[in-house]
């Protein structure tokens, strides 16, 4: 049976945990998705709190960072999600998201609605790619790929 949290207090003990044994194991957020059968963006979320993980790949996950089974339960339970208490966030790359939203947002809330129509896209049926592109100027950019299926408003 699907269990749930209802608090953030456990799913927050447990990235501990995970981000002490990862670091100690010294082990790619990559590396710990290996042979889940998911996304390195999706393990990624799951191990920080933010989405449950199946059962085979909880348990996949456990055994990379030398986990009990009790982890693997605990991972396969659905979290409380956010992860951004208290406002505007002060971590500078969290920050950073929050200004291109401030900038941007509302640009893309009417790009969307001019091009799909009045709704949202969804967080939930989503997809996140970030990958390393060499600037041509020089330096990096960062592709990122924010990809949700788009939910239409329906009168009732």
């Amino acid at each position: 049976m699907q269990q749930a949290n209802v608090y953030q207090d456990n799913r927050v003990a447990l990235t501990s945990r995970v981000i002490a044994a990862k670091a100690l194991k010294d082990l790619s957020w990559k590396q710990l998705a290996e042979g889940t059968g998911l996304s390195v963006a999706y393990v990624t979320a799951a191990l920080l709190g933010q989405h449950a993980l199946p059962k085979a790949a909880a348990e996949v996950v456990c055994r990379h960072l030398g986990f009990e089974p009790e982890a693997a339960a605990e991972l396969q339970m659905i979290p409380l999600r956010g992860s951004i208490p208290g406002g505007i966030p002060t971590d500078p790359t969290i920050y950073r998201f929050y200004e291109m939203l401030q900038i941007y947002g509302t640009t893309l809330k009417m790009l969307v609605h001019e091009e799909l129509g009045d709704g949202i896209i969804s967080a939930i049926n989503f997809k996140l790619d970030l990958k390393r592109v060499e600037d041509p100027d020089g330096g990096s950019r960062a592709v990122i790929t924010l990809d949700g299926k788009f939910l239409p408003n329906k009168p009732y």
